[in-house]
């Protein structure tokens, strides 16, 4: 006799997510992982930051927009799709600009210059933390060392990131009013660029994301990503090293 218990059992274990249950964890993952969530970022949101340390993160921070674009150059290099690779490099121009347009990388250059903090020490990495570059430095390989699809997945913290955008935005024009406006481009420009990049990536990983594990890997990649953010600001919320001369 056909034991009952056969037919009331629900999908198998490790059946595929739909697609609303592998954006609902992709999320899930941000809501509980993602940057905002650092003390530090609720300090610089709260006006609670000084000078120095305001300072010492948007030199810090360069470090990983200067290698934004490098990623992404990875992705393509592993990309073996052409129409997907059309799309990609929009990125790459969104940061290294074109001869004669400025791109994301001079914006934040320019940002560093709004807060006090000179372009040479900026590109010279004068103020780089060892921590920083380390964590900076592992989202790169993974990029380059991982099936880029994956890597993909990894950039869905854009989809958080016109939050956190809105709200360092405001925040420095409210609480941080010795920083010249002016140099608050780079920001507006994301509250365009993030959406769509985002809008874009979620796309690709939900059509070809199609087995469980393959799911699976992408939830992964995404909360590598959240690590990396946070421990580049567990690195700048610790300062510089005893001795290194930073902040003097």
């Amino acid at each position: 006799m056909t034991n009952p218990a056969l037919f009331s059992q629900g999908p198998p274990q490790d059946a595929p997510w739909s697609r609303d249950e592998l954006v609902r964890r992709l999320r899930a993952v941000l809501e509980r992982r993602y940057h905002h969530l650092h003390p530090f970022n609720q300090r610089m949101h709260r006006g609670e930051l000084s000078r120095a340390e305001l300072q010492l993160w948007v030199a810090n921070r360069f470090y990983y927009q200067v290698n934004i674009p490098i990623k992404d150059a990875l992705i393509l290099a592993n990309c073996p799709e052409r129409e997907v690779r059309q799309q990609w490099l929009q990125r790459i121009v969104d940061h290294d600009g074109r001869p004669g347009e400025e791109g994301g990388i001079e914006a934040w250059l320019r940002l560093g210059e709004a807060m006090g903090v000179s372009r040479e020490d900026l590109q010279m990495q004068r103020r780089l933390l060892p921590g920083v570059r380390f964590a900076v430095d592992a989202y790169v390989s993974f990029c380059r060392s991982q099936p880029w699809l994956e890597a993909v997945a990894a950039s869905l913290t854009e989809l958080f990131a016109p939050l956190i955008v809105q709200e360092r935005l405001a925040a420095i024009l409210s609480h941080y009013q010795w920083v010249d406006p002016a140099g608050l481009q780079y920001f507006r420009n994301r509250l365009t660029q993030a959406p769509r990049d985002a809008a874009y990536a979620l796309a690709l990983v939900t059509e070809r994301f199609h087995t469980r594990a393959e799911q699976e890997r992408a939830v992964a990649a995404l909360a590598f990503k959240c690590d990396v953010l946070w421990c580049l600001l567990d690195a700048v919320a610790r300062g510089p090293l005893p001795g290194s001369g930073e902040g003097t």
